[in-house]
C-alpha cells in the first residue's frame, strides 16, 4: 500500500473510532442499539454460516466433509480452505459496504469472524490477496488486508505484503463467466521472496471459482512454499 493510502486508511479508522467513542451504534443491518459492534447480537446470530460438511480443500459442501469431484479430478494448488459464511444476503452487503463504501468498521467486525476459523496448520505467514497498483488507487486500501489485521493478531503471525505482487490489472473476476475466470488470472502474480518450507495463510473477502486463490498459490509454491491455506469470509456456491 502507498503511503498516501495507508494515511488515508488510517485516518478514517481514527474518525470512525472517535465517533463510534461519542455516539452509540446501531446496528448495520436492523438499526437496532448494537454499541460497538457493528451489528447487534440477533443480526450476527442469523448470519448464513457455512455448514461443517464441506470439501476440506476447496469448502464447497459435501457429504460428509468428503473431497468434492472437483478437487479429486484435479487438485488445486492451494492444500485446504476455511470459510466463514455462505456468500448471500446479508453477508454480501457487508463486504460490499467495505469494498465499494469504505465502510472501515465492516473490516474489524469481519476480521474478527475470521478468528474463529480454526488452523490446522500453524501458518509462517499471513498474506492477503493482493490487488493491482491500479485497482488499489482506485479503493484506496486492500480489503483482504484490513480483515487480515485480527487474524494476525490472534495468531501471533506477520502479514506479508511488501514481496508479493499482482503484476497486472486484469478483468475484474465477478465480470466473467466462471469458465473463463482461471484464464483471466493466469500468471497475475509475482513472488520475490524465497518461501522454501514455509506454510502460507491466504486470506480473501469471498472465493466463488477459486481461481485466484489457486493462481496466487501455484506462484507461492513455484517459489519453494511448502503449504498454502485459504481463509475466507465467504463461499459463493453454485445454484
Amino acid at each position: 500500500m502507498s503511503i498516501a493510502a495507508s494515511v488515508v486508511t488510517n485516518l478514517a479508522k481514527t474518525a470512525q473510532s472517535g465517533v463510534a467513542t461519542l455516539l452509540p451504534g446501531d446496528c448495520f443491518l436492523c438499526a437496532a442499539p448494537s454499541g460497538d459492534p457493528l451489528l447487534c447480537s440477533a443480526c450476527t446470530a442469523g448470519l448464513p454460516r457455512l455448514t461443517t460438511e464441506r470439501c476440506p480443500v476447496c469448502a464447497l459442501p459435501t457429504p460428509a466433509a468428503s473431497l468434492c469431484g472437483a478437487c479429486l479430478k484435479k487438485a488445486p494448488h492451494f492444500d485446504a480452505t476455511q470459510a466463514v459464511f455462505r456468500y448471500e444476503f446479508p453477508v454480501d452487503s457487508l463486504i460490499q459496504s467495505l469494498k465499494y463504501a469504505h465502510r472501515l468498521a465492516s473490516a474489524d467486525f469481519l476480521g474478527r469472524m475470521l478468528v474463529q476459523l480454526s488452523t490446522a496448520h500453524r501458518p509462517d505467514l499471513i498474506l492477503p490477496v493482493p490487488l493491482s497498483t491500479a485497482r488499489l488507487a482506485q479503493r484506496g486500501f486492500n480489503q483482504s488486508l484490513e480483515i487480515a489485521r485480527p487474524l494476525a493478531r490472534a495468531l501471533d503471525v506477520p502479514i506479508e505484503i511488501g514481496h508479493v505482487h499482482r503484476r497486472r490489472d486484469t478483468a475484474p473476476q465477478t465480470s466473467l463467466p466462471w469458465k473463463e475466470r482461471a484464464g483471466n488470472i493466469r500468471h497475475a502474480f509475482e513472488c520475490e521472496i524465497d518461501l522454501t518450507g514455509k506454510t502460507v495463510l491466504l486470506i480473501d473477502d469471498v472465493m466463488t471459482t477459486g481461481a485466484t486463490l489457486d493462481e496466487l498459490a501455484r506462484t507461492l509454491k513455484a517459489h519453494g512454499a511448502a503449504r498454502v491455506d485459504n481463509c475466507v469470509l465467504a463461499r459463493a456456491l453454485k445454484d
